[in-house]
């Protein structure tokens, strides 16, 4: 449904690539590869490292989990490698993608909704997981979605008017239950009449506003 290849329109160079790092003495690389397209790397392949005139030839290529080892005919050194790190690689385009294609870069940031329109979040991530593509959507009330790239998912893909439309039944997606407000404390000042009630009392007659309620005279006693 994507290729994994950028472009960056106009007619210019694809990446297939990633420089992350150097082995050995004798200028080979570790690659990312961001191609599907394993013929990208077989020796003989012309790469342009982003920012550099110069083309590479591929010497040989060898499997580095989770990438590439790649040695170019050019580059002989760790010194001329280091040159390299973290450019991108790049190929000259073939030709257009066929119909219903896109590059990965075209669908992060797509807007992905359910059916129901729910909004699950967006794109942030593409990854391959088999033979089918996995979009790793983030945003949303739900937090992180994978969504498989197969038809029986995906209900509407148009990444380039920034919109996926998903099937929330194919993905399990459990119906979003309401939060419930959580209930506080009233801060309103009681009611007049029951102020009053409080700190308004009148005495009782058992009650003197003049001496004690204990029963005891507060009075001197009488002189014998």
């Amino acid at each position: 449904m994507a290729s994994p290849e950028r472009s960056t329109g106009g007619g210019e160079r694809l990446t297939v690539g990633l420089v992350r790092g150097i082995h050995g003495l004798r200028g080979a690389v570790r690659v990312e590869v961001l191609t599907d397209e394993p013929s990208r790397f077989e020796p003989g392949s012309v790469l342009w490292p982003e920012g550099h005139g110069r083309e590479l030839t591929v010497a040989w290529a060898q499997a580095d989990e989770p990438g590439l080892l790649v040695r170019f005919e050019e580059i002989s050194s760790r010194e001329a490698a280091e040159t390299l790190r973290d450019r991108y690689l790049e190929i000259e385009p073939e030709g257009a993608l066929p119909e219903g294609a896109y590059y990965w870069h075209e669908v992060v940031g797509a807007s992905v909704r359910t059916g129901s329109g729910e909004e699950l979040g967006r794109v942030e991530e593409v990854f391959r997981a088999g033979d089918a593509e996995v979009y790793v959507v983030r945003g949303g009330d739900r937090g992180e979605v994978l969504v498989p790239a197969v038809g029986d998912v995906i209900e509407q893909f148009e990444p380039r008017a920034g919109l996926i439309e998903v099937d929330a039944g194919a993905l399990d997606l459990e119906p979003v239950t309401p939060r419930r407000m959580r209930g506080r404390r009233s801060s309103k000042l009681p009611a007049e009449g029951a102020a009053e009630g409080l700190a308004g009392e009148e005495p009782t007659g058992e009650e003197s506003a003049e001496g004690p309620t204990t029963g005891e005279s507060a009075e001197p006693p009488a002189d014998a």
